[in-house]
């Protein structure tokens, strides 16, 4: 490639993964994230205290990052790594407090580690498994779904390490039959803290009721909140993301389908997402800033035609639509299905009580990836593609975007969001690596072990072959032996 067709590309605008972890060049993988001890938050009235206070309890309540009861003492989560299938459930720091991550820093180290399970933490234990799939089949075993990646999410909370769910394409998790969930055309609301970092116009990025039967049983069947850039309908203004209501059969930002002119899309690293169904007349969408900030109302009032009565049914999902559809990608950090149709007042509270939790984001370091053999050149992913199975290869040091490599805390390294892939997860010597979207495989998995890059998967390291530092040598795995050649100077 010509230097002058190169250059055509270098303003292209670098997609980072929101909410990345600061790293050194020594430990991809497993380090810790913040520094100092973690700090106990004292709770008082968190949201489903709020909730009951406003005589609309919570159904079922999940998070990752902490307590969304005063009183819960117990597990947030459930996590497994792939090296030895052990899992370990991540807690409180204390009470009505913060998650305790450090574990989970330390039990995922040097390996990849899946959210298999969100523990339910009101009174009906409604835990969240990953979804065993549907009318759409999920890319893991029997057509069942997959976890995250429990390191891909990485954020602060009033200071503390936690982590979020990075949910794409193929993640999912639900729960069927359960007890305590309104159903038929009995009032529901629903909220959740998302982000604008991560979304796509795909279905379904979705969190609130669902079909037991993971199958498309008709309109009003579902009652939950749909995150992303969707336009069901057509005629939509702006791009996006918003709030969105998916009822099954369509995804409503209005009676009609298509948003307002006033809502174009909400843009905050931590997005608060809120929808309420009387069950026979009125739903209602709104959004706020996660951090600070009251609520901004998008639309109330009719249900669209043929969902009055709503059929809801005793199902809750997460990251998946209805039928299983899911490719949709999104981040999730709380959330809770609410018995009832809260009021304004209630759900005010609630968002005030959000902006005194400091959700915060971490930055990961980027920056070139520098060869061991020859300092001027750099890791590039060839012609500035972001097609899956592009090249990566050697080049020289640029400063290109092409070249800024992302070291994430899931022990991923990536460029335009996607992924340092070894090729058919395939440990032969001699395979090649490319790029390809993140899926959470342990073939994207790098940690930084005295100067190499190790996949600790096969224990084989980022090699370039024969020492041939020409400009357009294509990258491989090999058998570890500290050659200059598999020496990398990481961000």
């Amino acid at each position: 490639m010509t230097i002058q067709s190169r250059l055509r590309y270098v303003r292209r605008v670098l997609l980072l993964a929101g909410g990345a972890l600061a790293l050194t060049a020594g430990a991809l993988a497993g380090a810790s994230v913040g520094a100092g001890v973690p700090v106990a938050r004292a709770a008082s009235s968190l949201p489903c205290d709020i909730y009951a206070a406003g005589g609309t309890s919570c159904a079922a309540a999940y998070s990752t990052t902490r307590a969304l009861y005063a009183s819960y003492n117990g597990p947030l989560y459930q996590v497994q790594r792939s090296s030895d299938s052990s899992h370990l459930n991540i807690g409180l720091l204390s009470a009505g407090g913060d998650a305790n991550a450090a574990p989970q820093v330390s039990f995922c180290a040097g390996t990849t580690c899946t959210i298999t399970k969100i523990y339910d933490q009101s009174p009906n234990h409604s835990d969240l498994p990953i979804s065993s799939g549907g009318f759409w089949a999920g890319p893991g075993p029997n057509g069942s779904d997959v976890g995250a990646n429990a390191m891909a999410l990485p954020i602060t909370i009033n200071g503390n390490p936690a982590y979020g769910v990075k949910i794409t394409p193929g993640t999912g998790y639900r729960v069927d039959n359960i007890t305590g969930l309104p159903t038929g055309s009995q009032p529901e609301g629903n909220y959740e803290i998302t982000s604008s970092n991560l979304y796509n116009n795909q279905c379904c990025f979705d969190f609130g009721s669902g079909e037991t039967s993971h199958t498309d049983t008709g309109n009003g069947h579902m009652n939950a909140i749909e995150w992303g850039s969707a336009c069901w309908f057509g005629g939509c203004t702006g791009s996006g993301p918003w709030v969105e209501a998916d009822l099954e059969n369509g995804m409503y930002s209005t009676s009609t389908g298509p948003n307002t002119a006033s809502n174009p899309g909400v843009n905050y690293p931590f997005v608060s997402a809120w929808e309420k169904n009387n069950g026979t007349s009125n739903f209602t969408l709104k959004y706020g800033n996660a951090t600070s900030g009251g609520l901004t109302t998008t639309y109330s009032g009719s249900l669209p035609n043929g969902y009055s009565p709503m059929r809801e049914e005793d199902d809750i999902l997460l990251g998946t639509g209805g039928d299983n559809s899911n490719g949709a990608s999104g981040e999730f950090f709380e959330g809770a299905v609410i018995n009832g149709y809260p009021t304004d007042a209630t759900e005010n509270a609630v968002q005030a009580e959000l902006a005194t939790v400091g959700y915060a984001q971490t930055n990961a370091p980027t920056g070139p990836i520098k060869a061991g053999d020859n300092s001027a050149k750099c890791v590039d992913d060839s012609a500035f593609s972001t097609a899956n199975g592009n090249k990566i290869q050697m080049w020289d040091c640029t400063g290109g975007v092409n070249q800024q490599w992302t070291v994430e805390p899931g022990g991923t390294l990536q460029v335009y969001g996607k992924c340092l892939d070894i090729t058919g997860a395939n440990s032969a010597n001699g395979t090649l690596v490319e790029l390809w979207q993140c899926n959470g495989g342990a073939n994207q998995q790098w940690q930084a072990t005295n100067g190499t890059l190790v996949n600790p998967a096969s224990g084989k390291c980022l090699d370039d072959p024969n020492f041939n530092t020409a400009n357009g040598t294509q990258l491989d795995l090999w058998t570890c032996n500290g050659g200059t050649n598999q020496k990398w100077t990481v961000p």
